[in-house]
């Protein structure tokens, strides 16, 4: 019998570290798993919508109603096909999104469709990342079975140093592959 090929959903928000996911998928591909993108209209002002369809080979999803022949809507979709949606880079805007359950855009209506397990690598500056608010909505997140990819310590892309840079793609490509081994 023939295994299923892995359908990842990867959501690339507004931060800095969009470019990162780039490689993630390059990452998730050398896999064998199927990678769709979704993008915020915010990410598209760090990386290109180009690079991430040449990258999976697949479309990218941006906005909620896109023209399509398809009848099925675009969210309900990639959340039903999904083995694993993980967001990364994640910003304090989606994390808050999520854990207040708020679906305005292509990303969080599928996140809060999919049935699969939902994996989320933050990215932020320091002094939000150690917010109570962004704190708060990690834990809210956490107990409702998000999982989490902690947060890097360093230089951060605004000159600040401390917590909240994205985690290293060794660690978030060792955290899909334990949600993808649990979703097998």
């Amino acid at each position: 019998m023939m295994k299923k090929k892995i359908q990842i959903v990867l959501g690339v928000t507004g931060s800095i570290a969009a470019y990162k996911a780039a490689e993630l998928v390059r990452l998730m591909k050398q896999q064998d798993w199927d990678v769709s993108v979704i993008m915020t209209r915010d990410a598209l002002e760090f990386v290109g919508e180009v690079t991430f369809r040449t990258l999976s080979r697949n479309p990218v999803g941006i906005d909620m109603f896109p023209e399509t022949t398809e009848w099925q809507p675009e969210h309900i979709s990639l959340a039903d096909k999904a083995d694993l949606l993980i967001i990364a880079p994640c910003t304090a805007h989606m994390l808050a999104k999520l854990a207040c359950g708020l679906a305005d855009d292509l990303l969080s209506c599928t996140a809060l469709a999919t049935e699969a397990q939902v994996l989320v690598a933050p990215a932020m500056n320091v002094k939000m990342w150690d917010h109570p608010a962004t704190q708060a909505n990690v834990e809210t997140l956490r107990s409702r079975g998000v999982r989490f990819v902690d947060v890097g310590s360093g230089d951060l892309a605004c000159g600040y140093q401390g917590r909240g840079r994205l985690a290293s793609l060794d660690e978030i490509m060792a955290a899909v592959s334990l949600c993808v081994d649990a979703a097998q």
